[in-house]
């Protein structure tokens, strides 16, 4: 009885041993698998931006973001600016509750679509989809502010400490780059936001700005 019982357990050991050796290929080849998933994902992460990213480094655009920087900061009607902010003050209350800093936003808003020839309402939905109005927000690619400028610009001009989160300073930069944009594609609404967003050719980007533009802030 006992010779069976010894018989019986090395069969089962036997068994199990093969079991194991059976499984050992697939559990290698489990691994390899989640390694070189890891390693794809890796190297998807770390490459390099996309053309129309590229692109940015404009000598012309540049040159216009130079002269941006230098243009004193002014209304060229007050008025009709005054009747602009009474109609989207109370639109921005719910994204931005501090009064004082959605003052600040709409007047540069304003102020900078009006200096460049583009309507105010356009840079309120890019504002909208960009960032959410968040002044403080930085994207995974450090782009940052109101209108997610990159941090390259800063080496571009040579202002390796100019604020990009400062409302003034970021929706000035912005204004300036989609208006030359805008010029680049001939006022075509939807190239020029795609260049904005660095997704030229494809056309999710811009109907979401006008999705917003429509639903959120168009003057009535």
């Amino acid at each position: 009885m006992y010779w069976i019982f010894c018989a019986h357990a090395a069969k089962s050991r036997g068994r199990a041993r093969g079991r194991r050796e059976r499984a050992a290929p697939l559990v290698g080849l489990a691994v390899t698998l989640a390694i070189t998933l890891a390693i794809t994902l890796a190297v998807g992460l770390a490459a390099p931006p996309s053309l129309a990213a590229a692109e940015d480094h404009d000598p012309v655009l540049r040159q216009k973001l130079q002269a941006a920087l230098q243009e004193p900061l002014a209304f060229k009607d007050r008025f009709d600016a005054e009747v602009w902010l009474t109609d989207m003050a109370g639109r921005l209350a719910r994204k931005v509750p501090d009064p004082a800093e959605r003052l600040e936003i709409l007047t540069t808003v304003h102020r900078e679509a009006t200096r460049v020839g583009l309507p105010p309402e356009m840079i309120l939905a890019v504002i909208d989809v960009e960032s959410g109005f968040q002044r403080y927000a930085v994207s995974r690619s450090n782009a940052q502010g109101l209108m997610q400028i990159m941090r390259f610009w800063l080496a571009e001009l040579d202002q390796p400490g100019y604020a990009l989160l400062n409302i003034q300073a970021n929706v000035r930069m912005g204004c300036t780059i989609l208006r030359h944009y805008y010029d680049l594609e001939d006022g075509n609404w939807t190239r020029a936001l795609a260049r904005y967003n660095g997704s030229l050719g494809r056309s999710a980007y811009p109907n979401l700005v006008f999705e917003r533009l429509r639903t959120r802030w168009f003057q009535q």
